[in-house]
């Protein structure tokens, strides 16, 4: 403990590597034998550039006894001086209470014994972290090693004819990728006009939805003139081929801006594309636009607005993936691609009436996309049908050398395989309160009415909550020059919920208490292991915190689908309520989509795609379309 101690005063000249490990592994740097052998001679040049800095200031080091260890506390004072009083006042931030004596003890060795812990950022020897640079640690959501998820890949599309290519634009607009590409495969509708429809589209709704942050015209036209020229050639790349498509827009395009949604990026302009984006053009997608986000991928309003809800165009979209939700709902893509760190898929298709699939954690590489959280962030497809989702899905699923996260993995879908004797898990007493509507009690009647099997679960009454404290420490760390530039100012939202405020209150969490919440990560996800062992899936209401809060730490696959319609009197809102500007109220109340949730097994995607299919199917709610579009 004491050797590592001492390697704090190691001078910083060194270069940080992302360690493409699934843990931190010490192998990869030195064995512990090897490490502990090694470390004298490195504390010995430790020392030794400690003096020689000393005397060139004119100090006079004190002379060491031979054979006596480093020790915690003997650094040289570095930061500002602090009082018993800076440490009363901090304990309610931490809520641990001291004696009188014990401040008083805090606040005289606190420059000589933790205050050099943050040197890397106030120097002398400062080391820059690169936006790229991914934790030494990294989540891995097998905790016990056991579930690898399919053993084989497969991917079965449904054989249901595509019928007649429709004699209007809109209802080709709203078509699911399922039919879309058969029509394009079949020549009977070229990439082109797609593309012209999807762009009309985007021009005309836009100025009422503001989903758009960049529309990529030329990029579009361009890849759906090869798009024909390919399928007329035979060479046809599979049903993603000619689809035009939007992404959110914190996945980086080469010589297309990818603004992160926030005013300080809106002029950001990436040299490469994401991993993400190259799967999709090398699948023949044709890109659209880059669509709208919450800045810095929170909620529902960016430097251009707030995103609206084409069902209800008086309220926001959600976020943070509201234009995704927005223009796929309204038909202005053929899909969409979103990412979640914490709901960001799920509410959005919630309050759009899109199908959000939010894949396992490490199944979909994140190389080139902003980072929040890495150990949270997660990016996945937003489309009008089930199947769609997993068309999209297989397109852009699979490990990349770029996300230390990422890993392989067989995506197993069959779109006419049966689903009778699935163990559908669901929660009694969350089904009897808010948030769950009739609409989730009659979609969990028609899981039975399927022939699954509705088997009722439990969690313990646990404070899962706590367990954001990761998401607001990571998130702050992802942006910290925002915050100590004070750019963060530039952001369009500064109210107590936004992300200004919120990166800098996490300035003040404990890193004790990171720790303890991440051990509870590991409780958590073993408790689910053991739930999930039970059941096939798990359906439960959308925006039930407690499972968006469990589900997005411990990785587990989600699929959010239309089931039904619920009727509002009030506009909702992502943002904490604010008195002076009241939500607008509707008499009498308006119709809006409604839909319910379901929870695989870690990649496990087929499975409640497959469930979701059949749900799909059954209640036949999913072609309506929001009215004015």
């Amino acid at each position: 403990m004491r050797l590592i101690s001492a390697a704090s005063r190691i001078p910083r000249a060194l270069r940080l590597e992302p360690f493409p490990t699934a843990h931190y592994n010490p192998s990869l740097v030195n064995s512990r034998r090897q490490f502990l052998i090694q470390a004298p001679i490195g504390i010995l040049g430790a020392l030794v550039a400690c003096r020689s800095d000393e005397q060139a200031a004119g100090a006079h080091p004190a002379a060491a006894t031979p054979g006596a260890p480093p020790a915690f506390n003997t650094a040289p004072p570095v930061g500002p001086q602090v009082t018993p009083a800076t440490f009363a006042e901090a304990e309610k931030l931490v809520q641990v209470q001291m004696t009188d004596a014990e401040r008083q003890m805090a606040a005289t060795s606190w420059r000589t014994s933790m205050a050099a812990l943050v040197e890397r950022r106030v120097g002398p020897r400062k080391v820059q972290l690169e936006p790229t640079l991914a934790p030494a640690t990294v989540w891995n959501p097998d905790i016990g090693g056991q579930s690898t998820g399919p053993v084989r890949k497969r991917f079965v599309r449904s054989s249901t004819d595509h019928g007649p290519l429709p004699a209007s634009d809109e209802d080709i607009a709203f078509a699911p990728v399922t039919q879309l590409s058969r029509w394009v495969e079949t020549r009977k509708l070229t990439s082109d006009r797609l593309t012209r429809i999807y762009l009309d589209r985007l021009t005309r709704f836009d100025p009422q939805l503001r989903c758009v942050i960049t529309l990529t015209r030329d990029t579009a036209l361009a890849q759906a003139k090869q798009a024909d020229a390919e399928i007329a050639a035979g060479k046809y790349r599979g049903p993603l081929h000619g689809i035009p498509y939007g992404v959110k827009d914190l996945l980086d395009t080469a010589g297309i801006a990818t603004t992160y949604g926030a005013e300080p990026f809106r002029n950001r302009v990436p040299s490469t594309d994401s991993a993400v984006v190259a799967r999709l053009r090398k699948a023949g997608g044709v890109l659209v636009a880059k669509l709208s986000m919450g800045a810095l991928a929170l909620n529902d309003i960016w430097f251009g607005g707030q995103t609206m809800n084409p069902w209800l165009p008086e309220e926001g979209a959600s976020g943070s993936s509201a234009g995704p939700g927005a223009a796929t709902a309204a038909g202005l893509v053929g899909f969409s691609v979103g990412s979640e760190t914490g709901g960001s898929i799920v509410s959005p298709s919630m309050r759009c009436g899109v199908t959000g699939l939010r894949p396992t954690y490490g199944r979909v590489p994140r190389t080139g996309a902003m980072t929040l959280c890495w150990s949270l962030d997660k990016l996945g497809p937003m489309t009008r049908s089930v199947e769609d989702a997993m068309l999209v899905l297989d397109a852009i699923t699979g490990p990349d050398s770029g996300d230390v996260a990422s890993m392989p993995s067989h995506l197993d879908f069959d779109a006419g395989a049966s689903v009778k004797g699935l163990r559908v898990g669901y929660f009694p007493a969350w089904m009897k309160e808010a948030p769950a509507t009739d609409v989730d009690r009659a979609t969990l009647d028609a899981i039975g009415k399927l022939g699954m099997v509705p088997t009722p679960v439990t969690l313990p009454d646990w404070p899962y909550d706590s367990l954001n404290l990761m998401l607001f420490a990571e998130a702050a760390a992802a942006f910290e020059e925002l915050t100590l530039s004070n750019r963060d100012d530039e952001l369009k939202a500064q109210v107590p919920d936004a992300w200004p405020n919120q990166f800098r209150e996490a300035r003040f969490l404990s890193a004790v208490d990171f720790v303890q919440a991440d051990r509870l990560r590991r409780k958590v996800a073993a408790e689910m292991a053991r739930l999930m062992s039970q059941v096939d899936l798990l359906l439960v209401p959308s925006l039930r915190d407690e499972m968006l809060v469990i589900s997005n730490n411990t990785g587990h696959p989600s699929l959010t689908l239309r089931t039904g319609f619920v009727h509002v009197s009030e506009a909702r809102s992502d943002w904490a309520p604010d008195p002076a500007h009241p939500l607008p109220k509707f008499s009498p109340p308006r119709r809006v989509p409604h839909g319910v949730t379901l929870i695989g097994r870690l990649f496990d995607e087929g499975t409640i795609a497959r469930a979701g299919l059949a749900l799909e199917r059954s209640l036949g709610v999913v072609g309506e379309r929001p009215p004015g579009f």
